[in-house]
């Protein structure tokens, strides 16, 4: 949810007062404002100020699976079970990668199926798949991690996502962004209709945002003059962005 901040406003409350033909009658109990109020609203301007900076990832979650392929559900899973039981002893042991940071992420048995005209559609063997979930933070060796994860047995990765994982801590960066943003769409706004920009009367922020970068399948890449070189992968830069809402006094 966003955040808003209020000025207040020079408003006259008048204690229940109703005009009637030019009449004034009070209600018991009851409270209406004054006209003013709807007067000074209309006298300002509302624009939505945009902040991003660009910064280096400092995380990637990596999504590392293995399959499985037999003549029964049972032969495949056992076969599945055996890898990926592999690949997460070398990411705990030889990586020393926390087990909070590994979770199973996806596991399925499914059926293969043949189709011929004589005998229509049967069940030829069954593939099991488990996928891991895991996050790590030592970009530079990304790689290296998957590389190994491969010799491992680990024959299904999908795709890197690489981002800051507390976006939270450039959120005044791109709140001064936002707001020298929105002031500069106000002042043209005022300028424009002959007026002047007076002080902010609210505010109201978006929550800040770290979009993730993805790096897929064909971002990984292999030399081919060398069969023993490691896969590179390059981490790039991620945006992190915030919007604000601010309304201005408008004289």
């Amino acid at each position: 949810m966003g955040k808003t901040w209020l000025k207040p406003l020079a408003a006259v409350m008048v204690a229940g007062t109703l005009m009637v033909g030019g009449t004034a009658w009070v209600a018991p109990g009851s409270y209406v404002y004054a006209a003013e109020v709807q007067g000074i609203q209309q006298n300002t301007i509302n624009v939505v100020g945009k902040g991003e900076i660009q910064v280096k990832p400092d995380v990637a979650y990596l999504s590392i699976g293995v399959s499985s392929t037999a003549e029964t559900a049972a032969s495949a899973q056992k076969a599945t079970a055996a890898k990926i039981n592999k690949v997460i002893n070398l990411l705990k042991n030889t990586w020393k990668i926390s087990a909070d940071d590994i979770q199973t992420d996806q596991f399925y048995v499914q059926p293969n199926y043949t189709y011929s005209e004589k005998d229509g559609q049967k069940v030829k063997g069954y593939t099991a798949y488990h996928t891991l979930s895991v996050t790590y933070r030592e970009l530079d060796k990304v790689g290296e991690l998957l590389d190994d994860a491969s010799q491992a047995g680990a024959n299904s990765i999908d795709n890197i996502r690489f981002t800051v994982e507390s976006p939270e801590k450039y959120e005044a960066q791109v709140i001064e962004k936002a707001v020298a943003n929105a002031d500069v769409k106000a002042a043209a706004i005022a300028k424009a209709v002959k007026r002047q920009l007076g002080s902010v009367l609210s505010v109201t922020q978006g929550d800040a945002v770290a979009p993730v970068l993805y790096a897929t399948e064909s971002s990984f890449s292999k030399s081919s003059a060398d069969a023993e070189a490691g896969t590179a992968v390059e981490t790039g830069l991620v945006k992190v962005n915030t919007t604000l809402s601010i309304t201005y006094e408008m004289k």
